[in-house]
């Protein structure tokens, strides 16, 4: 993760993330940081719902307390990046409306425009344009929208590879902020599948404290 100021000024972390997939409800995601130093084994849990809010703690090693983020702070930025909370938790499809807006052809793909626009009351956007090509739903890129309307951010996703001959993941992601001149850069390695990640081992409150 590199992180850069408007004026250029950059800073960068490492981190790691683990997802499990479960059947009867939303994805469990755990995001854990190596460096620097001073953010070591900070993490975020996260249990998406398909019909309910999500469920965030954050663990800061310095203060040795897991904090709950309620529904009202999760349009906030996550550890000064330009990534809300609520983009980290996983983009379950019944959490937002759609609406398809165009359909364009470039270079020989064909891509649609969607409009999604958050069932939640407590997002921190009215709606999001998401770019996908039509041959595999990637997703290319997301404008969002803050509560005005206003355009805040988007986010680029390029480098997909497919593993396993069926998971498209992406290698680069770039998000931009465009009323800071803000952004946050991640960039994708080691992708690992079917690892034997257990729910209530590996993604429980309690496992925050000894994430790494």
């Amino acid at each position: 993760m590199t992180l850069r100021n408007s004026r250029g000024r950059q800073s960068r972390r490492s981190l790691k993330i683990r997802q499990l997939e479960v059947a009867a409800d939303g994805d469990k995601l755990l995001v854990v940081f190596d460096t620097p130093k001073n953010i070591r084994g900070t993490a975020l849990l996260s249990y998406s719902h398909k019909f309910a809010s999500d469920d965030q703690w954050l663990y800061l090693p310095a203060m040795k307390r897991v904090k709950r983020i309620t529904s009202h702070n999760r349009s906030g930025p996550f550890l000064s990046s330009e990534f809300a909370y609520e983009d980290l938790a996983l983009q379950e499809v019944e959490k937002f409306r759609y609406r398809l807006i165009d359909t364009q052809q470039l270079d020989g793909q064909v891509y649609f425009i969607v409009e999604r626009s958050p069932v939640d009351e407590y997002s921190g956007y009215l709606r999001q344009l998401v770019k996908l090509d039509a041959s595999e739903l990637r997703i290319h890129n997301i404008a969002y929208y803050d509560r005005r309307d206003k355009l805040l951010k988007t986010l680029e996703l390029d480098g997909y590879h497919k593993h396993l001959g069926r998971f498209w993941k992406a290698e680069h992601m770039f998000m931009t902020n465009h009323q800071t001149g803000k952004s946050t850069e991640l960039r994708w390695q080691n992708y690992a599948f079917a690892t034997g990640l257990d729910e209530d081992r590996d993604f429980s409150t309690n496992s925050l404290r000894r994430a790494r």
